[in-house]
């Protein structure tokens, strides 16, 4: 399985910015898939999932601010988010998630998309 995250970037606190995961192998329509972030000297954590059947599940710290959704036809996942605040700045990540939207793998992580948030 091949995840590649994209559209990270450099953005103002209060700002707004969408990141994309490509799949390759697997339809992200049919797996339960979620975004992860690692703060520098924090351990990675997952922030937003998604079942194959559409349920979501959010941490509080995204909560409100972030949405998690995708393309079948692209066979993209994606992440809106909104109000950034300097908090949210970490690298992210694209990965599976358990039916019950808690942290999983694929096996691999791909490199994932760094993010910054200006005061």
């Amino acid at each position: 399985v091949q995840l590649q995250a994209s559209g990270g970037g450099l953005v103002q606190a209060g700002g707004s910015l969408r990141l994309s995961c490509a799949a390759s192998v697997i339809a992200v329509s049919a797996n339960d898939m979620g975004w992860y972030r690692q703060a520098p000297g924090k351990p990675r954590e997952l922030i937003a999932g998604i079942t194959h059947g559409g349920r979501t599940r959010y941490a509080d710290s995204v909560k409100g601010r972030f949405t998690i959704s995708r393309d079948n036809a692209k066979n993209i996942l994606y992440l809106q988010m909104n109000s950034l605040n300097v908090e949210d700045t970490a690298v992210y990540y694209c990965n599976a998630v358990t039916p019950r939207l808690t942290a999983a793998t694929f096996g691999s992580w791909g490199q994932g998309t760094q993010l910054t948030v200006s005061s």
